[in-house]
């Protein structure tokens, strides 16, 4: 687990409380990072390292997990050339060094973990009504990528099962389908707005896991890459529509790549054909803000010899759900498409500008 110093923290705020916001036009980061900086300041934060031991004790379960799936994805993909035990260097957000001879627990020990805050992070770029489904690509192409969830109740340390965690990013080129905006892509491109891409939902076992299959995110000015989650409490599956129906969401968070991991990816195509500028992690407030009190950055394998052939990665992440927060969605997907909710899915700064 990483910890930036407070004074690190003060020093990244600084900067973007100085500069203005280009990243999710109408989206006040600066806004967002002071909502942050107050809500770990408060008594109601709780990391997990209370947690640590409970964790530990779970492990051989969980490397025995990681090293099936990663053999799976293999065989699933062709992937013949190398086994497991030839796994090459993988960069952990600790900057453990991984070689062809580290053993299992070496590996797959890596346990990153994130806490979901309370409080309304979800940007400009929420689309509410997504499907429960743990593919999410819709066809588009971009680095394979499949990523594990364990969901832990930061109150009791134990895994959390039946959760909805919603997970939704950009395309290769810094594109988020389901939104028409300024700054978007084509904001001339009315159809975006029925765009599902890189949106979906999935429940959590038994084990507090769930799994989802997408490609590696692209990244958009002015906000390093990530994917953003969120946890649905208490909701179930509108069978009908594959949809969420009931419950209350409790916590949205975001997660990052180590940056070796993000250069990688954005030496190929479609990534290379990026126009938009790319911010470092070690830029981005809100990742500042996120790795001082925890590690939200996704552990990662790489599936055959280059980024292009695939990945597979995983992160715990920690919520409270008895917490209840209300984000707004920018807009509301249903069985007639996108609609656009007025006054909605700013997150701090407003809702994002019409197209």
């Amino acid at each position: 687990m990483v910890y930036f110093a407070p004074s690190f923290i003060a020093l990244a705020a600084s900067v973007f409380f100085s500069a203005p916001a280009v990243a999710h036009p109408g989206h006040d980061i600066a806004e967002e990072i002071a909502e942050r900086a107050a809500y770990l300041a408060s008594d109601s934060y709780t990391d997990l390292a209370h947690c640590a031991e409970t964790l530990k004790s779970r492990q051989a379960d969980l490397i025995s997990r990681r090293k099936a799936m990663v053999q799976h994805l293999r065989t699933k993909r062709g992937i013949v050339k190398r086994d497991f035990e030839d796994v090459l260097n993988t960069d952990h957000h600790s900057n453990a060094s991984v070689t062809p001879d580290s053993p299992d627990d070496v590996v797959f020990a890596g346990n990153a973990s994130c806490i979901l805050q309370p409080e309304t992070t979800e940007g400009p770029y929420w689309v509410s009504g997504e499907y429960v489904r743990q593919d999410i690509t819709d066809g588009n192409p971009g680095v394979p990528l499949t990523f594990d969830i364990q969901v832990i109740d930061t109150t009791t340390c134990e895994p959390i099962p039946q959760v909805a965690v919603e997970a939704w990013h950009c395309n290769s080129t810094g594109v988020y389908g389901g939104v028409v905006a300024g700054g978007n892509g084509n904001s001339a491109d009315a159809s975006n707005i029925n765009n599902t891409m890189f949106r979906g939902i999935q429940f959590s076992n038994e084990n507090g896991i769930l799994q989802f299959d997408t490609t590696f995110p692209g990244h958009y000015s002015g906000r390093t890459t990530h994917i953003h989650v969120l946890a649905h409490i208490d909701s179930t599956i509108n069978e009908q529509n594959q949809t969420l129906t009931g419950g209350h969401i409790s916590h949205v968070g975001q997660l990052f790549f180590d940056q070796k991991l993000i250069t990688d990816a954005e030496s190929v195509e479609p990534y290379a054909s990026n126009t938009q500028s790319l911010m470092l992690n070690a830029n981005d407030g809100i990742f500042a803000q996120e790795a001082a009190t925890s590690d939200p950055v996704l552990n990662y394998v790489y599936l055959g010899d280059s980024v292009d052939e695939g990945l597979f990665a995983w992160v715990t992440v920690g919520i409270d759900p008895n917490a209840v927060t209300e984000p707004h969605a920018a807009v509301s997907f249903g069985e007639n498409g996108g609609v656009v909710n007025p006054g909605g899915g700013g997150g701090p700064g407003g809702p994002p500008p019409s197209g």
